[in-house]
């Protein structure tokens, strides 16, 4: 037995196991050796005992802990020491600690179940291996829980992102009377970081300072981040400040919550004040420089960070590849991807379908598709980002034979491909596998739904566009601002413009962007409510909405067709003054047009030909072809010639200019010219296409 138990154990425990066995143990095959021979009577079983409990815990820092925990646990089964309460709870605590949970288990339902510290370890034996539901059950049925039996549950809840829950058990921890300790508080804190509400931030700032945790680096690190994530960046830089200790972590949450406000000022100023810098200081750095400013000054950050010593991460080559794409910087995305190959990372998932959107957002789709074809398929996100990227390129057939091919698609892999059916304007195909994708089982998302009801507005299909809505209601789709903004254009659209109007007053206090007041005040416009669309102008300007939501150029273009719709030149030309002086709005192509229909339809043609003029840019067909249909109107028919000659420069084919130009003289009489132009019409082969107009 002494030689088994020197090899087991750290020698200084073997030795203390073999002078504590008692005499009446001496029939055991231990040999007979100067270690049992100086056993001494004074020492007592309860000796024993403690020395393999004390064997036990020291188990858990040697190579194999769980072997020579089974060794020892053989030993106490020979000594008839496996009732033993302090035993039987080491080797619980020894299994769970190291993954054998079905073997601590089996032995804590043998018959420990009343014991509170018996339960209190098996609780944290399924928390360590993610047996959540296991726990609570263990936990919800404890006689005589304390602040260890509450810690443990909150603490695995947080860690797995049930937060609502742990918060849920911290009030029943409280209502026992039952005081948290740092590690509670803690995972308290965390939890409620998710959910929004400075009043709760104030509140448990309060109970940290009443628990006498007002000293603790961990809790009020995590207290920070909380502050942080409801964005009072005030009161956390004030408690920061006064911490008495502050180490790297510490820091880190402070300067991620000036990193996500995209406070990039403020983020570097404390960055240059860290006493040290990890690689997560680094990426949280050059992760906000590149959100708020661009990529060279991030690189220029990410050089620096080289210099000492400190490698990227993951995290953030993926960061700055994927910054690479959106300003299609193809060298430098090249130079990353590189970079993810040398370290490795190119492995990962999301790295992999990173590096495609970059290649496919350069417009590089061969390099995307080597990318895929060299990856591993087994994960869906790769997938859906060639998809996405062929998509982006107008390549929708390759898309669709892609995404045929997908071993498992996800609501990703549907929703890309029916906005990408929605964006080139197949919007019966996009209805089409729309339908199939909720027969296939797969439940939609709000952007699912935004390129539904898109391609529904489109083709004007109110029947169809109301199921969309009820669907969205029933499937309790949560309602963002774009997916409302799609409601109210889907309806305007479909001509129910009540509907339109009823959804953006259940809505209009709730959201926080433009785009439902762009919705419903274009849809106004177009149903030539123009008063109306303009009163809620001027209500979104007026009152508190525009604190928050930020007026566009969007805005601008359903104002001004208001005012087209509605003959209203004064208010038209000083909205299109102010657009520029007081929002700081530069006009584009839509406002000119406007702008021309405005004046072309009351007549003051030379005036409409002096904004096309004035323009920063050339006129296209549609601006002309205006001006041109206002020459008809007014047989204004030198007017109508100059339209006509510069939308024929703007476009040689264009075929209903000419037709306009024909009328033109028809009405004026002059029937040879026009003759003229249909016979060169004839010639050239031209033909009438679809209508057009300024108004979008």
């Amino acid at each position: 037995m002494k030689s088994f138990l020197n090899k087991l154990l750290p020698s200084f425990l073997a030795r203390k196991l073999c002078k504590l066995t008692p005499k009446y143990y001496s029939s055991s095959p231990l040999p007979q050796n100067s270690c049992v021979n100086n056993i001494k009577t004074t020492k007592t079983f309860d000796d024993y005992e403690r020395a393999l409990v004390q064997a036990l815990k020291s188990s858990s820092s040697l190579s194999s802990p769980l072997l020579y925990g089974q060794h020892l646990h053989c030993h106490s089964l020979k000594k008839g020491l496996d009732s033993n309460i302090f035993i039987r709870n080491s080797l619980i605590s020894l299994y769970a600690k190291f993954g054998s949970i079905n073997d601590a288990e089996s032995m804590f339902v043998s018959g420990f179940q009343s014991d509170r510290v018996s339960c209190n370890i098996m609780l944290a034996g399924y928390v360590n291996c993610c047996r959540l539901n296991d726990a609570r059950q263990l936990f919800d049925k404890m006689s005589g829980r304390n602040s260890v039996s509450f810690t443990t549950m909150i603490m695995g809840l947080a860690k797995h992102g049930f937060w609502g829950e742990a918060i849920h058990v911290f009030k029943e921890m409280k209502s026992l009377g039952l005081a948290p300790n740092e590690v509670t508080l803690s995972s308290v804190l965390s939890s409620y970081s998710h959910f929004s509400g400075v009043k709760n931030s104030q509140i448990l700032h309060a109970l940290v300072a009443k628990s006498g945790l007002e000293n603790s680096n961990l809790v009020l690190t995590n207290l920070v981040h909380l502050y942080c994530s409801c964005s009072s960046l005030g009161d956390a830089r004030i408690l920061f400040d006064e911490m008495s200790e502050r180490n790297i972590v510490s820091w880190n949450v402070m300067l991620n919550g000036y990193s996500k406000a995209r406070m990039a000022g403020m983020a570097r100023d404390l960055f240059d004040k860290m006493p040290e810098r990890d690689v997560v200081s680094w990426g949280t750095i050059i992760e906000c420089v590149l959100h708020v400013e661009n990529l060279n000054p991030a690189l220029k950050l990410y050089r620096e960070m080289l210099n000492t010593g400190i490698s990227p991460n993951d995290v953030m080559v993926v960061d700055i590849i994927s910054v690479c794409g959106q300003e299609t910087a193809f060298s430098e995305g090249q130079l990353f991807h590189g970079v993810s190959v040398k370290l490795g990372f190119d492995s990962h998932d999301f790295i992999q379908s990173t590096i495609i959107h970059f290649y496919a957002a350069c417009g590089n789709i061969t390099l995307a598709e080597t990318q895929f074809q060299i990856g591993s398929k087994n994960n869906p996100s790769s997938w859906n980002a060639l998809i996405s990227g062929l998509v982006k390129n107008k390549m929708i057939k390759s898309a669709r034979q892609l995404f045929d091919k997908m071993p498992k698609r996800d609501v990703f892999s549907w929703t890309s491909m029916i906005s990408g059916y929605s964006q080139m304007n197949q919007h019966d195909m996009a209805l089409d596998l729309f339908h199939k994708m909720i027969s296939s089982g797969i439940k939609p998302n709000e952007v699912t739904m935004v390129s539904m009801l898109s391609s529904v507005a489109n083709l004007g299909s109110l029947q169809d566009g109301k199921w969309g809505h009820e669907y969205i209601i029933t499937n309790s789709i949560p309602m963002n601002d774009n997916l409302s903004a799609s409601i109210i254009d889907m309806y305007a659209k479909c001509g129910n413009i009540k509907n339109a109007l009823q959804i953006f007053n259940q809505v209009k206090t709730k959201v926080s962007t433009i785009s439902p007041w762009n919705a419903i005040i274009c849809g106004l416009a177009m149903h030539g409510h123009a008063r109306l669309s303009l009163k809620l102008f001027w209500e979104l300007e007026t009152y508190k909405y525009n604190d928050v939501i930020k007026i566009n150029s969007i805005t601008f273009i359903g104002v001004l067709s208001a005012c087209c719709h509605g003959g209203l030149v004064k208010e038209g030309e000083r909205y299109f003054e102010r657009m520029k002086s007081v929002y700081n709005i530069e006009a584009n192509m839509k406002h000119y047009g406007c702008m021309v229909d405005l004046l072309g339809r009351a007549g003051r043609l030379e005036e409409a030909e002096e904004v096309i003029k004035s323009m920063p840019m050339k006129a296209d067909v549609v601006i002309w072809g205006t001006l041109l249909a206002a020459a008809r109107i007014y047989n204004d028919v030198e007017m109508g010639e100059r339209a006509a000659e510069n939308l024929a420069k703007a476009e040689p084919l264009h075929g209903p200019g000419r037709i306009l130009l024909s009328n033109i003289y028809v009405d004026a009489g002059r029937l040879d010219d026009a003759a003229f132009v249909r016979r060169e019409m004839k010639t050239r082969g031209l033909t009438r296409s679809p209508g057009y107009s300024s108004i979008s």
